[in-house]
Formats: structure tokens, sequence, C-alpha cells
């Protein structure tokens, strides 16, 4: 459906090989901690008795041997840490004074802090509008803030960009009034705290989360697999009134980098669509080799709620490239968990283009991601595929096999024909 485009937008065509996927196979096995089939989930907003308006969702997923904390907060830009540790019986502790200070370092804990196998953390820091393309020298003239030099230096936006909004300056609805434990999930909403040409005024953007107690997939597109070991983010953005015509919605995502290297990202392809119809690919940023922390996401997004085909839209991601943390709108929870850290990746997805279905048709944008830690999931060839390829493999073969036994049997025939002298 849609992917990187030339050398700017994207990592290029770098579908792993059979021989990839075996070593990701087996990769996984030694990794004791994760595989589980089942997982006890909980949700809990953690409360602040003195001042309840902080959001702090936290989501404990206990297998066997190993215990996944997420742990989702609006304070600062909307955040999640991923935490995996190798006992079931590891917790998360919150210092409430430490975490709202001035400098949180400390402020969360997840012990015993030896069982720790894994962690990161995902910012999203900006909401961004591009204006229709104007030209190749458009998006080079214009820097509207001073990220730009960092996460977009590199990546050609498909217009103008006007003055993005920061997360950290929103104001977000309390969590516990949308928690579901029946469906595992909860809903941050909110919209812009100063919002002078009120495009919010009848708009908000929504990231719903969701966590999983085994593997199965949505009933709605793009119907990413997940496993125990996911947990899914759906963001929407809907009744916002766009700036110009056609113009598109981007959003700005930041992880913690790796010395010297930024968290590396794959795509795959595949000739098999069942689930989300003329998507062939799927992306995923990875932290470190396999297996260990993974974002995974199909590149298309929806301008309708019923994400049928007809209202999929391209999603475009830039480069991850390196930044420095004070670029970007600060989180108090990865700052409370990892300390002063100064290494940061971003890197922009962009939905829409200028022509065909957008957001303007129904003031509506969907997108859907997952997070983990483990091996990826991965879609098995549906049965009608592997049907298709034993029709298509198998009749040639059946043919020729039936073109020499005839042969065989025709010169048979002739061979012992008597000729009379």
């Amino acid at each position: 459906m849609c992917g990187h485009e030339g050398p700017h937008w994207g990592w290029g065509r770098c579908a792993p090989s059979s021989m990839l996927l075996l070593i990701q196979l087996l990769s996984a096995a030694p990794f004791g901690l994760l595989g589980e089939e089942t997982r006890q989930v909980s949700l809990e907003v953690i409360p602040n008795w003195r001042d309840p308006s902080p959001n702090l969702l936290h989501i404990r997923a206990v297998g066997s041997n190993s215990t996944l904390h997420y742990v989702w907060s609006s304070m600062g830009p909307l955040a999640v840490l991923l935490v995996a540790t190798n006992t079931p019986h590891s917790t998360l502790t919150v210092n409430w004074s430490r975490l709202l200070s001035p400098e949180p370092d400390g402020g969360l804990t997840v012990l015993p802090k030896n069982s720790i196998q894994f962690s990161s953390a995902l910012v999203f820091t900006r909401v961004r509008r591009l204006g229709r393309a104007k030209g190749k020298s458009a998006e080079q003239r214009v820097h509207p803030d001073p990220s730009a030099n960092t996460s977009e230096a590199s990546a050609k936006p498909p217009g103008k960009p006007y003055p993005p909004y920061s997360l950290a300056e929103f104001s977000w609805n309390n969590i516990t009034d949308s928690l579901d434990l029946a469906t595992l999930s909860a809903t941050f909403r909110g919209r812009p705290i100063q919002d002078p040409a009120g495009a919010f005024a009848n708009g908000s953007l929504a990231f719903r989360v969701q966590a999983f107690t085994r593997s199965s997939r949505p009933a709605q597109a793009p119907r990413l697999l997940h496993s125990a070991d996911t947990c899914q983010l759906e963001v929407a953005l809907f009744g916002a009134y766009p700036r110009g015509n056609r113009s598109l919605f981007g959003l700005e995502v930041a992880t913690l980098g790796q010395v010297p290297d930024c968290p590396s990202v794959q795509e795959q392809r595949s000739i098999d669509d069942e689930y989300a119809p003329a998507v062939f690919k799927l992306d995923q940023l990875l932290w470190g080799s396999l297996p260990s922390g993974f974002m995974q996401w199909r590149p298309v997004a929806f301008a309708q709620r019923q994400r049928g085909r007809e209202s999929s839209l391209p999603c475009q991601a830039s480069t991850l490239r390196p930044t420095l943390a004070y670029l970007l709108p600060q989180s108090p929870i990865v700052r409370a968990f990892f300390g002063p850290q100064t290494d940061f990746c971003a890197f922009n997805l962009t939905f829409g283009a200028p022509t065909g279905p957008g957001y303007w048709d129904e003031y509506y944008l969907s997108w859907s991601m997952l997070l983990g830690v483990g091996t990826p999931p991965v879609d098995a060839l549906s049965p009608l595929i592997l049907g298709i390829m034993a029709v298509a493999l198998g009749a040639p073969g059946l043919m020729l096999l039936a073109g020499g036994i005839f042969l065989l049997l025709w010169h048979k025939q002739c061979s012992q024909y008597q000729p009379i002298n």
C-alpha cells in the first residue's frame, strides 16, 4: 500500500531473506523470559493522592518466568516505558514527589533491578501539519522549529510544514474514566492548551492503549497479529480543522538511542494481503539484535472509522536519526527511569497524500502499531495463498508428467508394430 520513497523517505528495500528469517527464529530460542503463549495481565492507574491530574497507567503482564511492564503517561508528551524482567515477581515503584520535581531522576523504579533484561522508551513528541507540495525547494527553505535540523534534515516532506503542535502542551483527560478492564484498554484523549486558531475547538487526539493475554488479531484493519508479549496503540485524530487545502498530518516519534547508532529498522514484504488488503509491507523498529524490544506497524492509515480499503492512506516514515534531547519535548517518566538520557533518535510519520482520500473527507485519521519484547509476530501464509501457489506451481508439473507418460506409452505402442514384408 505504501512505503518509503526515494533516498530521503525510508530505509530502502531490505526485505529479509529466508536465511535471515531462520536466524531470527533460532535466535529467539535461548531468550527464556519471552515467548509466553499466555500472560496474566493487569491494568492499574497509579494514583497521586495530592494531585489526581497526572496520568500514569501501568500495564503488568506476568508469565511463568517473566514480567513485562508498560508504563504510559501523558505528563509532558505522551510516552511509554517498556521494561522486561526475568521474574514473575518484579514490581513497579513510584516516588511521586521526585517524579513531579524539576529533576525526576529515580522517580520510577522496577525492582529487583538485577532482574531487568531489557528496557527502552517511546515518546510521541509532536503533531505536524504539512501543506500541499509546491516544488522541490519549498521544504528546503522552511524550517519552522529548532528540531527541523534533526529528524527532518534528511527527510523530504510532501509539502510546506506549518508550526507543529507539541504534545507536551496538550491538556489530557483523566485516564481513569476510560479504563476498561474487560478489553484491557484505556484511552488518552487531549487537545492543545493554547489553540488561537481554534483548530481543535471540536476535535481531539486520542491514543488508545490495549494489552493482550494471548495471540490473536483485532477485527479492524490493519489487523496486526499480536501476542501476549505485545501491547497495541491506536492513534486517532478527529474533528480538528486542517490548516490549508488538503493539508496532511504527521506524528513525530522519539526513542532512546543506542551508542553509537540508532535502533535498526527493517521492512518485510509478503505476497499475502489477506488481513490488510493491498498492503504488502510490514515495518518494524528493533532495539538491539533479536530478541529485544520492537515497534511494529503496517505503513497504512485510514480516513474513515470503518477502515475499509477505500479509505486507506499511504504512510511515509522518515529516516531514524540521532537528535539531542533538548530539541525534543521532555518526558518526566523517561527521565525518572533512565536519568539524564541524552541519546535520542527521532523520525516522522506522515499520513496521506495530496491526492486521493484523506483526512479532509470525514475529518478523521487513524493509525495502529504494536510494541513488545522478543521476536516480532510474523504472519504465516494463509491457506488461500498456499492453495493458489500449489495450483500455480503444481499444474505445470502435472501437465509435464502427463505429457511424459503419454509419450512413453505412444513410443511403446510404436515399437510393438510389426511391418509386413
